[in-house]
């Protein structure tokens, strides 16, 4: 499955603006996000209609993105890994930590 070209991302453009709006994302180059340094979404295409792979707890998941629905859907699992991934307590479980602080030195 190739990365969407050019004129696929213009059919994606209002789930472009969407997913824009979404606090804690750069988009370096049209359609491919990142979250800090690391990628976090990106879309593709084929014959089947387009796709998005976004990442969730380390790993790429792919969505469908043909429907106000499926957009809908990946707005609410991107918004949902962004705000989890903020959180205090996810960040610890996600980082390996034992609940325990370390003294700065």
């Amino acid at each position: 499955m190739k990365h969407a070209s050019e004129q696929a991302l213009g059919a994606l453009a209002p789930l472009l603006a969407d997913i824009r709006r979404i606090d804690g994302l750069r988009e370096p180059k049209r359609g491919t996000f990142y979250r800090r340094a690391s990628a976090f979404l990106h879309f593709h295409e084929d014959p089947a209609g387009f796709f998005a792979d976004l990442k969730i707890a380390g790993g790429f998941e792919r969505f469908p993105v043909n429907t106000p629905q499926e957009h809908a859907t990946l707005i609410a699992a991107a918004r949902a890994e962004v705000t989890a991934a903020a959180s205090p307590t996810t960040l610890t479980a996600r980082s390996g930590a034992k609940g325990r602080s370390r003294a700065r030195r």
